[in-house]
């Protein structure tokens, strides 16, 4: 049985709302937060990260993309369904605002841990551009796989710190069976609608996710809907574990 982790609502001003998975880092190790988030505006003036990888995910939906610029010198824009990972190991500063004015991000921002080794690397990027995403069709199902592998599907990327990352979408009636390897953490974010996970229901505004701790041996997590939905699974090896 998974274990049941909280959501939190944040609100900047009109122009920035998002659900955030916040404070249980020992328990969804290597990933340290989650934001789930919506920004029509800039939010956040240049801001400083150390010791671990921000990672911003664009929903195919969103209106527009995000315009990124950092303290070394990175400038690009993060289209819909595109992926940039900034490991900022000894320290960078960075900015991420809308690409249009009057229009509204859909996205995700992920915070990585880093292996102890690479927490003071030079810091870097890492772009992912949305034609390079990977895709699964099934019936009724489509999966992105941005970050980490899926069944015959891997993601281009080689980051510092190997997790998983699958953008699910699922039609009403159809499942799937998720596989996750032995030793490593899962949990499954609902993005819109009800997803069935192993038959319980979750859904955005009920502030709350399902999260399966490491095992010995693999697991598989059942996803299902009743109706049309989408959904985040998250996956990867815990670093505290290897630390101790």
């Amino acid at each position: 049985m998974p274990t049941i982790a909280p959501l939190q609502r944040a609100n900047h001003g009109s122009h920035f709302r998002a659900f955030g998975l916040r404070g249980v880092a020992s328990l969804i190790d290597p990933f340290i937060g989650v934001d789930h988030a919506w920004m029509s505006g800039p939010t956040f003036p240049p801001h400083p990260h150390t010791g671990f990888s921000a990672v911003s995910y664009v929903f195919l939906d969103s209106e527009t993309g995000i315009n990124n610029r950092d303290s070394i010198g990175t400038q690009n824009l993060i289209r819909p369904g595109g992926l940039h990972w900034t490991t900022a190991g000894r320290g960078i500063v960075h900015e991420e605002v809308p690409a249009e004015t009057g229009k509204t991000v859909h996205s995700l921002q992920i915070f990585v841990d880093l292996p102890a080794e690479q927490k003071h690397v030079e810091p870097f990027p890492l772009i992912l551009e949305p034609q390079d995403i990977p895709v699964i069709h099934m019936p009724g199902i489509k999966v992105r796989v941005p970050l980490g592998s899926c069944w015959d599907a891997r993601s281009p990327l080689t980051p510092p710190t190997d997790v998983t990352m699958l953008d699910i979408s699922i039609e009403a009636g159809a499942e799937l069976m998720l596989p996750v390897p032995p030793g490593h953490v899962a949990f499954v974010l609902p993005v819109f609608g009800t997803a069935l996970v192993d038959g319980e229901s979750f859904n955005p505004n009920d502030l709350r996710l399902p999260v399966f701790t490491a095992q010995e041996t693999s697991q598989e997590i059942k996803l299902r809907a009743n109706d049309s939905c989408k959904a985040m699974l998250f996956a990867g090896r815990p670093l505290l574990a290897a630390r101790a």
